[in-house]
């Protein structure tokens, strides 16, 4: 039996209009291939399509990671630290350092940034969520207003120890109702023996695929990313995993266009 059923990609179409979205930008996205410094020319790119996408009558809520990697930059570590105490240090310095470059380049665009630091305990309680979810909505409805979310990585652990927001994303995306979730990542989607995985309609059909491989500051890999897509597509959130890196992605995703790997929600 086959592991997947592959369409073309222009005969599958969402189950319903997707205007509320939910992105996470991975760590190897945000920083440079030597992964020594944080790529702005790359935040400043993405945050334009992001910004494109808004302007169009979109919602678009980030999730996103590289606050680790920015405060091992400033401080001048050479790699990750193994100890959680230093890993939490550099989230604390690091992470007012990537709000500041999101903030100029939404700016530059007439957009404001809004931070949201989350941990799963919060998550766990339903006076934190509804509350999550009312900040998130209001934010929403203002229109001009983008909301960046990450882990509290200065108090939280899970995320530091393993999935780099993957699993968060897909939380956010719950918690927002959000019509499609884009795990945005090194690769250009999910590969079977080197080829790419176009269409997926069954994810636990696919989950041998993931290879263990992850990036010198990244701590999720493919596995961490079908386990958050599992929980979005089972919550009814059709979601793609494609490339940070490859030109006008975003725009072409919404497009519709063959980026990356789709996963289906099953129909019931």
């Amino acid at each position: 039996m086959k592991a997947i059923r592959v369409y073309p990609f222009s005969l599958l179409t969402m189950a319903r209009p997707v205007k509320r979205i939910v992105l996470k930008f991975g760590t190897g996205i945000l920083t440079t291939p030597e992964a020594s410094t944080l790529d702005r020319g790359q935040i400043d790119r993405l945050s334009a399509e992001v910004a494109a996408a808004v302007c169009g009558g979109y919602e678009c809520l980030l999730v996103s990671s590289g606050a680790v990697g920015a405060g091992l930059m400033a401080l001048g570590y050479e790699e990750r630290p193994k100890d959680l105490a230093g890993i939490q240090a550099c989230a604390a310095v690091g992470q007012s350092r990537l709000m500041n470059l999101y903030e100029t380049a939404f700016a530059s665009r007439g957009l404001l940034v809004a931070q949201l630091l989350l941990t799963y305990r919060d998550l766990d309680s339903r006076k934190s969520y509804s509350n999550a979810g009312n900040t998130l909505n209001r934010l929403l409805d203002e229109k001009k207003v983008v909301p960046i979310i990450n882990e509290n990585d200065s108090v939280a652990v899970e995320e530091l120890r393993f999935g780099d927001n993957d699993r968060l994303s897909a939380e956010v995306a719950m918690l927002a109702k959000a019509d499609l979730l884009i795990l945005l990542t090194s690769a250009e989607g999910l590969l079977n023996n080197g080829e790419l995985v176009r269409e997926v309609t069954d994810i636990d059909s696919v989950m041998q695929y993931a290879k263990p491989t992850k990036g010198k500051l990244s701590v999720g890999g493919m596995g961490s990313k079908l386990l958050a897509v599992k929980k979005a597509v089972l919550a009814g959130i059709p979601t793609v995993i494609a490339s940070g890196r490859a030109p006008h992605v975003i725009t072409s995703i919404l497009k519709g266009e063959a980026v990356g790997t789709r996963f289906h929600v099953k129909e019931a």
